[in-house]
């Protein structure tokens, strides 16, 4: 695979003008709870969905689960060590709401808060900003019993834990993002089932996306009463939808898919209200009767950010009678009222999700944001690729992934050179991780992690990454 960019060797200076950012400028890297923690069983903590869902046999690639996973309830000082060598400004992590909350009500473990605490206060001994993630897909077991997101009491439920977490550790954090990407939770959780809690059912599926952002809404509310200081903003999965062809049939379905993809979040968010064509997609799905009077204007409660995480580009095509839709990068039934589209392979280089690579759409995106929906400042909370491996005496050189960040870091520089208000960037991932379907058979880190010994090795595209973060940029092409 031919590399998109050709950055500098580490460490070499470069006679030619730099691409710098603004100062300020926030430079991190990101993970999740479940994903890196382990300790699935210690200091008070629950079952969360992911639990119960990785130990269903069939769920996980491999019968992997999250019980260990990079054990960094355990390694958490040595792990904020390795960030303070990369010279990050900031971490984003995730709150386990049941490690916080173990049933999904009453009061909170102290246990759990103690964890996130040690965190937050090792974070700041090394000078690096954290930035919480209130919800990224570890809702507790009792929850889904009860009905899970499609049940509208999990929306009051969230809010609750939210005054918890910003009662114990507000006055501490400055950042906070109520979701991480509400659509993989909604229709890969509800739609497709090829996520936790792993039910298929389209009319669910857009009621659970509803109640996670009413869940967001009652959120902000909550803290804003509990840290009216606080930076309050939520993470969405965005992606520029392209139409295979100039066809107007395959305009339509690229159409179908951004109202789905985006504007199912994008617009009720930030403009109070659902789309009229995607409502009018979505009539045989559901006649929109969970929408409750008041709900949009708690939804489209004020933000301070909008959080952005971005990965690849979508192209799609109407379907064609007789021909079973292919989605090469996810199952049809995550798309409700749309499962015909067929999303199309362009034959570009991939990575080994095979996700396109596609640096431009994260200036299309951007641009989008700002110039459609909002003045206020963005930040890409994920970006990121997986590739595969291998440690050879001891070192890791990840050349493809060091470029993917290098083309990605351009194209966001290059957004803000069109007047987006970017004001910072997190590497997903620090680490390698518990790549939730597929198991531990996809690595998106700058550290590889060797989980026989829970060994880290800061890979090439660490070092790298640590020079454009002292460097505040990037050596102009």
């Amino acid at each position: 695979m031919s590399n998109p960019a050709s950055p500098p060797a580490v460490g070499i200076l470069d006679p030619r003008p730099e691409l710098t950012f603004p100062p300020g400028f926030l430079w991190g890297a990101a993970t999740a709870a479940y994903q890196i923690e382990g300790a699935a069983t210690e200091g008070g903590r629950a079952p969360s969905i992911w639990d119960t869902f990785s130990h269903t046999p069939g769920r996980v690639r491999d019968g992997h689960t999250g019980d260990v996973a990079c054990d960094h309830y355990h390694r958490l000082r040595d792990d904020v060590a390795l960030m303070a060598d990369l010279g990050l400004t900031s971490y984003r992590f995730s709150v386990s709401w049941p490690r916080v909350q173990p049933g999904g009500t009453g009061p909170a473990n102290p246990e759990g808060l103690d964890f996130y605490r040690r965190l937050i206060d090792e974070l700041l001994t090394h000078g690096i900003e954290p930035w919480l993630t209130l919800y990224h897909w570890d809702l507790p077991q009792p929850l889904e019993d009860a009905g899970g997101w499609p049940a509208r009491d999990t929306a009051a439920r969230f809010a609750d834990y939210t005054t918890l977490v910003a009662d114990a550790l507000g006055d501490r954090v400055r950042y906070w993002t109520t979701l991480n990407e509400p659509w993989c939770s909604a229709f890969l959780g509800y739609g497709s089932g090829t996520h936790a809690p792993g039910r298929s059912d389209r009319a669910d599926a857009v009621r659970a996306g509803h109640h996670l952002m009413l869940g967001h809404g009652l959120a902000v509310q909550a803290l804003r009463a509990a840290r009216p200081e606080a930076e309050v903003g939520v993470t969405v999965n965005l992606y520029p939808v392209t139409p295979a062809t100039d066809a107007p049939a395959d305009r339509d379905a690229a159409r179908r898919i951004d109202a789905l993809a985006n504007r199912f979040f994008l617009d009720p968010l930030l403009r109070g209200a659902y789309p009229a064509d995607l409502m009018a997609d979505l009539r045989e799905v559901t006649d929109f009767g969970h929408v409750r009077d008041g709900d949009l204007a708690v939804i489209s409660s004020p933000l301070d950010l909008v959080g952005i995480n971005y990965y690849s580009r979508h192209v799609v095509a109407a379907p064609v009678e007789g021909v079973e839709p292919e989605a090469y990068w996810r199952s049809p039934s995550c798309w409700p009222g749309s499962e015909d589209v067929r999303f199309v392979s362009r034959g570009v280089p991939v990575t080994d999700m095979n996700w396109e690579i596609d640096a431009p759409g994260l200036v299309e995106t951007l641009r989008r944001v700002h110039d459609e929906y909002t003045d206020l400042p963005l930040y890409v909370t994920e970006n990121g690729s997986a590739f595969v491996d291998e440690v050879v005496d001891g070192r890791v050189d990840d050349a493809e992934r060091l470029a993917y960040f290098d083309a990605h870091l351009r194209a966001a520089h290059a957004a803000i050179g069109a007047g987006v208000p970017l004001r910072g960037y997190f590497a997903w991932s620090l680490m390698d991780n518990f790549e939730w379907a597929w198991g531990y058979t996809k690595r998106f880190g700058m550290i590889y992690v060797d989980y026989e010994s829970q060994a880290r090795i800061p890979k090439s595209s660490a070092r790298w990454y640590a020079e454009v973060i002292r460097r505040n940029g990037l050596a102009a092409q």
